[in-house]
């Protein structure tokens, strides 16, 4: 027991409860807008060494709870905005939805400690692992939120390069070994160092090189109309920022391809053909992408579609993970039997889901693109499609989600994407951030938040297919398992040998 953790210990209940939630918070600090890596790693030192010394499991899993509240409460802050474009009617909701978020997300982390502490009390190697364990089921059980992960700390680093070869799990178990180094230096444990060595000794070799210079790459549009969402789709005010994209996309000189945001177009695909043949004059036979809305058969899709000369729609693409409870109502259609009305998705309660997989936007003189649409965007290992592509493109209205927290998670996420995918990406958002990111995550052009306007950029070219993209994220959770097994097998065998 570090004298630290000692005197965490020594503090009476609800000192000890508010310093362990405090924890929670400094680690949070890692996470973007303030990205704050340097001081987020050590505390997950303090984390690991709070979660392994406690000789109580009782004690050891109110104190992962209290941490994860203090950390999750701070990261997820911007769930708050969504429930204040209406204040009126739903502001009572914000401080409910962050806690029970908060508490969910936190849950994870108590049975990793769980875990840990039944397979091989207060060895942190043990821990490392079923935290890595636990955020990885972070990002599929329940339809899955992998937000603000452990390994994002990493993003604005050089050892965010290291995705390409395990994703953002790979960066989880890095964060949390460096983590662990320190503390068993603090035990003066001098092997402890080695990770920290070999971390520090990969960080220049990871730095990303100048990408060569093609004159002959497309240039590449993105439009960013800055309509806050209490306006977004109000009659007297859609019709200014519809104007507003207007202008950007008839700006000279003419790029290869134009990208609006998520539902840039304020009416249903099948009423809006007005507005798509204005869209089309407006790009003078330029190839452009947009979001908007869409019906088919009494249901309804949030999507994107290219569309070609005349209005015409070449393409469509159907968001396939919707947001629960935000795009759709979890077991609506069951409800339905039940005889509650009005949430299910076949009676317009929410969004159907697009098939999957789909195909590929072909884009015409750039080759073809995977599109996402705003939420999908944080799904590492449902991005990669059997075809390659020659870019991602995500679409997405960060309107809903404020201006600070949110919208930058989101964007620096994307950057992760681009580089496990080895793909640049273009990114288009209503209010911000919107930005060209090449292929090692790297932002070239952007429109900072809440802002109009437009930038054109020229597209990055594209790495061959990373280990990432051919083996997901099976070699880590298979160390990580395999990790597990080994632990247990020697942690029984010496408390046979203590017999």
């Amino acid at each position: 027991m570090t004298p630290l953790t000692d005197r965490l210990w020594r503090l009476g209940r609800w000192p000890r409860a508010f310093a362990l939630v405090l924890l929670g918070v400094v680690v949070a600090l890692g996470m973007a807008p303030l990205d704050w890596w340097w001081i987020a790693v050590p505390a997950w030192a303090v984390v690991l060494a709070v979660l392994t010394t406690e000789p109580a499991l009782r004690s050891a899993l109110w104190a992962a709870l209290l941490i994860g509240l203090g950390y999750f409460g701070l990261t997820l802050r911007w769930l708050v905005d969504p429930f204040l474009v209406d204040a009126a009617t739903w502001g009572w909701a914000a401080p409910l939805a962050v806690s029970l978020m908060a508490l969910r997300e936190s849950l994870f982390w108590v049975a990793g400690t769980l875990v840990a502490r039944l397979i091989a009390p207060q060895r942190l190697s043990a821990l490392v692992l079923c935290l890595t364990l636990a955020e990885a089921l972070r990002g599929y059980l329940f339809t899955g939120f992998p937000w603000a992960l452990i390994g994002h700390v990493l993003i604005p680093t050089p050892w965010a390069q290291l995705a390409a070869f395990g994703g953002p799990h790979l960066l989880t178990l890095l964060a949390l070994t460096v983590a662990a180094g320190l503390v068993w230096m603090a035990q003066r444990r001098w092997t402890g160092a080695i990770p920290l060595i070999v971390a520090a000794a990969a960080a220049p070799l990871l730095v990303p090189g100048p990408d060569p210079v093609n004159p002959d790459a497309p240039v590449i549009r993105i439009v960013q109309p800055n309509a806050p969402q209490d306006q977004k789709w109000d009659p007297t005010q859609n019709l200014i920022f519809f104007q507003r994209m207007i202008a950007y996309t008839q700006a000279a000189p003419r790029p290869a391809l134009i990208v609006w945001p998520e539902t840039a177009v304020p009416d249903l695909l099948d009423y809006a053909q007005p507005e798509l043949e204005a869209i089309s004059e407006a790009a003078q036979g330029t190839p452009l992408v947009t979001g908007i809305n869409r019906s088919q058969n009494g249901l309804y899709y949030n999507s994107l579609i290219l569309l070609g000369r005349m209005g015409l729609v070449e393409q469509t693409y159907d968001k396939a993970h919707l947001v629960p409870f935000g795009e759709y109502t979890p077991f609506g259609e069951l409800l339905k039997q039940f005889g509650v009305h009005g949430i299910a998705t076949s009676e317009g309660g929410g969004f159907a889901k697009g098939p999957v997989p789909q195909p590929l936007i072909d884009l015409p003189g750039i080759g073809k693109a995977r599109a996402l649409i705003c939420y999908e965007g944080i799904f590492a290992e449902e991005i990669a499609t059997p075809e390659r592509p020659r870019l991602l493109m995500m679409i997405t209205n960060d309107a809903w989600f404020g201006k600070g927290a949110g919208p930058t998670q989101h964007l620096l996420q994307a950057r992760l994407r681009a580089i496990e995918q080895g793909l640049p990406m273009v990114r288009s958002a209503n209010t911000g951030i919107s930005a060209m990111i090449d292929a090692r995550g790297r932002v070239r052009a952007m429109i900072p938040l809440d802002r109009a306007g437009y930038v054109d950029a020229p597209l990055p070219p594209a790495r061959a297919a990373t280990l990432y993209v051919r083996w997901g994220d099976w070699p880590v959770m298979i160390f990580v398992v395999l990790g597990l097994i080994l632990i247990a097998l020697r942690n029984r065998r010496m408390r046979h040998e203590l017999r």
